[in-house]
């Protein structure tokens, strides 16, 4: 019997070769999971910071029903009043909230995209068209459930709370036990089924619709780099395509994580009264802002996500 024969009856690896790869790639896509947490939680607290005052605005334009309780005439006369009251400073009324959830969100989202798409890649490291949406649409659901519903549900609140005559949440940690102990710690977690339809499909769209471009601008090539204001660019359109896919979703999404939520039975039903007593029209209502928010929020996180990433693949071996 010669030695290789004899290696082969001998070495565990040489009967069973999918142990030593399936190892290695458990490895590699940790690894690569990993950086997309950590980059992805600087990026998500650098993003808020910049993009909030038009959150703000599109959350306030959403809340906004029709008849006597209206109180905006449009983005403009929101920042008008809003800054009339409250001073500049009242666009970043609840930020604080979206800052302590953004980290962990943004975290979820990237660090889920890069650990499902380290196991969806082909022999050539790319991404079928499938493998794009899925990829995404596991990422959107993940960030739904980690962060993106106690999230928007206390964002939304804390606006809402704004808007009534006497405010009764003096501050974050007030008034989020103020909502727990009003509504328990499913208080914190309205609206979970339009929240994982909402990211689920947003970043089903935006990676695909970003991986797709990064694609084409390659070409052949695949490892051709990006210029990182063509990432920007085309996380713009890659936001773009979002919000004019899914803003019906964040409407009753939005709606379902007001003070006033009690009022609908579930998904189905919100969406069923907004339709009967508001119209079509009503499902695209704080369309403008959030398409300027999210377009911006979008290119900025990509183009910040990016640069992390390739510092860390240069010093994080």
């Amino acid at each position: 019997m010669d030695r290789s024969a004899i290696a082969s009856l001998v070495s565990p690896y040489r009967r069973r070769p999918w142990m030593k790869e399936q190892g290695a790639a458990a490895a590699a896509s940790g690894q690569v999971g990993l950086k997309g947490i950590v980059a992805g939680g600087i990026t998500g607290g650098i993003e808020i910071c910049i993009t909030y005052p038009t959150e703000y605005v599109k959350t306030q334009l959403q809340l906004d029903e029709k008849g006597a309780g209206k109180k905006y005439n449009g983005i403009f006369d929101c920042v008008k009043k809003t800054v009339g009251e409250r001073g500049f400073f009242g666009l970043y009324r609840g930020l604080s909230v979206l800052v302590y959830g953004s980290i962990p969100k943004s975290a979820a989202r990237f660090g889920a995209f890069e650990f499902l798409k380290s196991k969806a890649v082909d022999s050539r490291g790319q991404l079928s068209n499938s493998g794009k949406l899925l990829c995404g649409l596991g990422a959107g659901v993940c960030e739904a459930i980690v962060a993106v519903t106690p999230m928007e549900t206390i964002k939304v609140k804390f606006i809402n709370d704004q808007r009534s005559a006497n405010p009764k949440f003096k501050g974050f940690a007030h008034g989020v036990g103020q909502i727990i102990k009003a509504e328990g710690i499913s208080g914190i977690y309205k609206g979970l089924t339009p929240t994982i339809l909402k990211q689920g499909s947003n970043q089903a769209i935006r990676f695909f619709v970003l991986e797709s471009l990064k694609d084409l601008y390659k070409g052949d090539d695949h490892t051709k780099p990006v210029p990182k204001l063509v990432v920007g660019a085309f996380g713009a359109i890659a936001g773009a395509a979002s919000v004019f896919g899914n803003t019906p979703l964040d409407v009753v999404k939005t709606r379902m994580q007001g003070l006033e939520a009690s009022k609908y039975k579930n998904t189905a039903h919100c969406a069923l009264e907004i339709l009967k007593n508001e119209g079509p029209a009503a499902f695209y209502k704080g369309t403008v802002p959030r398409l300027g928010r999210v377009c911006l929020d979008v290119a900025i996180t990509f183009m910040i996500y990016d640069s992390f990433m390739d510092l860390f693949n240069k010093v994080w071996v």
